[in-house]
């Protein structure tokens, strides 16, 4: 996301402006005129690793160019737990309805600026995509491949909890 330009208090050009914090000095977008400041604080997003039937249900989400499948994600909404925003992310994507959830792990996103909640949940019901997503495909779990990002190493700790080593595809990197 691209960072505010102007103070939406005083509509001020922002500047960077270091300050002192609490843990040191700090440089941020702050407003010059009346102070206020763009905290650009991570965003919560909650993760899946869906259990189907003894399968690990992964989808190809419909505004990717590349023919990835990944964990069903979403974001978190006010007023809901990380628990019923992922139930509901998962009744929302796949049409499945979740029975058991459990913690993985939380998981640092730089990149995107997100903090992955990621949940393994047991689900059941009849596959029903929504137009987010453009496919899905069941996987045993020794076929699965993790990426290095976020939702990848949750899906890699979760393995190890099933007693199966993570394999890692190969990853192209940006140069």
């Amino acid at each position: 996301m691209t960072p505010p330009k102007f103070c939406p208090d005083c509509a001020s050009g922002l500047a960077d402006i270091e300050l002192a914090e609490d843990s040191g000095p700090k440089s941020r977008l702050r407003c010059p005129e009346c102070g206020w400041t763009h905290w650009n604080n991570p965003t919560p997003v909650l993760a899946a690793i869906i259990e189907y039937r003894g399968q690990v249900l992964l989808a190809r989400n419909a505004a990717w160019s590349h023919n990835m499948y990944a964990l069903i994600t979403g974001f978190m909404e006010a007023g809901e737990s990380p628990q019923e925003g992922i139930a509901r992310e998962i009744k929302e994507e796949t049409h499945l309805t979740a029975t058991e959830l459990n913690l993985v792990g939380v998981y640092d996103f730089q990149r995107m600026n997100q903090v992955i909640i990621a949940y393994h949940a047991v689900a059941d019901g009849e596959i029903l995509l929504s137009p987010e997503l453009v496919d899905y495909k069941l996987y045993e779990l020794d076929a699965l491949r993790c990426w290095p990002a976020g939702t990848g190493y949750a899906l890699a700790d979760w393995l190890r909890t099933r007693g199966h080593e993570p394999k890692f595809m190969d990853w192209p990197r940006s140069s």
